[in-house]
């Protein structure tokens, strides 16, 4: 079986200028995403950040949301969906209220080749979340790093360096070389 591509939170809420959360360079990704999803077929599945169904007890997650209100207000639920084109598109979809999207419901998608493919937003937020414990699960990770994005560039480029040293683990690579595997 092939490798599964995992394209991470592009929503609306980290695409759209004026959102709280706008993640600069997100939707400039749109392009190289969709060459990625177009040559990965049926092995493609997107992820969604979206809140908990019922307020967060004590501890971080309640600290979160008490800096990002906004995010658990019912208008908010728009900005939850996928950007477009994706958002017409029939793609699996795995929503988690974590930054790490990485669970029994991925590593099932996985399947038996146990390698996952990542692009998406934030490099430097749920992209190294899920990439860090699907590792430590003993998947393969790839990152792509010209199709992810960070709140900075220069967070961006720290994420990548970080999950760069888990060689072995965690390999960086292109749009062109993924689609040169293809």
């Amino acid at each position: 079986m092939a490798p599964l591509l995992v394209v991470v939170d592009m929503q609306r809420v980290f695409a759209e200028d004026g959102s709280p959360w706008v993640v600069p360079g997100c939707s400039g990704l749109i392009p190289a995403i969709g060459r990625l999803v177009d040559a990965f077929g049926d092995r493609v599945v997107f992820t969604r950040f979206v809140p908990f169904d019922a307020p967060p007890g004590p501890g971080s997650w309640a600290d979160y949301y008490a800096l990002h209100p906004f995010f658990l207000r019912p208008e908010a639920e728009r900005l939850t969906h996928l950007v477009e084109p994706f958002a017409s598109r029939n793609v699996p979809i795995l929503a988690a209220p974590t930054f790490s999207k990485y669970g029994a419901g991925l590593e099932a998608l996985a399947g038996p080749d146990r390698t996952i493919v990542l692009c998406g937003v934030a490099t430097d937020c749920c992209v190294i979340s899920t990439a860090l414990p699907a590792t430590d699960a003993g998947l393969r990770v790839r990152v792509v790093r010209d199709a992810c994005a960070g709140m900075t560039p220069e967070a961006h480029e720290a994420a990548l360096a970080i999950m760069g040293g888990y060689e072995g683990h965690i390999g960086l690579t292109t749009v062109a070389e993924e689609l040169g595997r293809r």
